[in-house]
């Protein structure tokens, strides 16, 4: 992508802020009357129209005002756009929200969505937080009856799972407790695979508590995918882009399908920071007239998710990015302090 000249850029973001703000093409006496720029309506015409012979500007047949074009978009949102923090109060309510529920791990991808609704008025999805393979981080062995006990596994991303298990009858209540013992000394922190190659090391009990332990954390580890939680998709009715219900169907079945989101969504795993997809991109059909705005959050070695938000391409991308930007970096920290 060429760069502009400086005059170019800023014709180009207020074509892009006046039309974000109305739906409705821009002409050159509005910008110069609104924005009491020190050039003339025909100065600010000629620069429109040069703008859209190199792909940034169109304009509907029946206008002689202009509306940006993907590549605009583009420009404004790789070139031209500045962030602005949330305001405090914003920060601290949204931290409030999280506070309460910070050590139920299944209630943050739930929360997430509903926090980028609300402080966004687009449609959100998230993810919980998934580790990359679930680790050991403390056992206990309860005995129960003469001949059972109860296995008690806490795992990484704050999981409890525990069973019952059969015990020899030479094995007392000191001996479970020494068991747990051992086995904690030599198993925190590992994988299931790490624990299978430990367990042939141990002695027969405890190798055999060790293999159940491994069991039951691959069975985790296979799970099915983590549901993604949405919210919002009411909003986009609002939009002038989405007036017609069999293009509001169209995103609406896009939305609530697992297989194309998760295409995407697995995508922003891989990649750094804030991704913004405009206008499908040549990829995704469903989201010629959308804005995606997605970013990973979390900690590699430990737990990660994905988070974003879904708009019209005239979007208020400022606002929205601050509000995934922020959230992303909370859950993170909630992240590296329970995982």
């Amino acid at each position: 992508m060429g760069e502009l000249s400086k005059r170019a850029e800023l014709i180009l973001s207020l074509v892009i802020k006046e039309h974000i703000a109305t739906a409705q093409p821009v002409g050159s006496l509005t910008l110069v009357q609104k924005y009491n720029l020190n050039v003339s309506p025909a100065t600010v015409r000629n620069e429109m129209a040069s703008l859209e012979a190199k792909g940034y500007l169109t304009h509907p047949h029946t206008s002689a005002g202009r509306v940006p074009t993907e590549k605009g978009y583009r420009y404004f949102v790789e070139k031209l756009l500045e962030t602005i923090p949330l305001p405090p109060s914003e920060r601290l309510t949204i931290q409030h929200q999280f506070y309460q529920v910070q050590m139920d791990v299944e209630q943050w991808g739930r929360l997430a969505a509903s926090v980028l609704a609300k402080f966004t008025n687009y449609p959100s999805l998230a993810t919980a937080p998934a580790p990359p393979r679930h680790r050991l981080k403390h056992i206990d062995l309860i005995p129960y009856q003469e001949n059972t006990a109860l296995l008690v596994l806490a795992l990484s991303g704050g999981v409890i799972r525990q069973t019952w298990i059969p015990i020899p009858p030479y094995i007392g209540g000191t001996g479970l407790v020494r068991t747990a013992e051992i086995l904690e000394e030599f198993l925190y922190g590992l994988s299931a695979p790490e624990i299978e190659w430990i367990a042939s090391r141990l002695e027969p009990f405890a190798s055999k508590i060790a293999l159940k332990v491994a069991e039951i954390m691959n069975a985790l580890d296979q799970r099915i995918e983590e549901p993604i939680y949405r919210e919002g998709i009411e909003e986009l009715t609002r939009e002038p882009e989405f007036s017609s219900p069999a293009k509001m169907r169209e995103l609406f079945r896009f939305f609530y399908d697992d297989s194309s989101i998760r295409s995407i969504l697995d995508e922003t795993r891989l990649t750094n920071g804030i991704q913004v997809i405009i206008g499908g991109e040549g990829r995704w059909e469903e989201l010629k007239d959308c804005s995606l705005i997605l970013t990973r959050y979390g900690v590699r070695e430990k737990a990660l998710g994905v988070l974003g938000v879904l708009g019209p391409m005239r979007m208020t991308y400022e606002r929205a990015i601050s509000v995934v930007s922020y959230v992303a970096n909370l859950m993170s920290e909630l992240v590296n302090r329970l995982f």
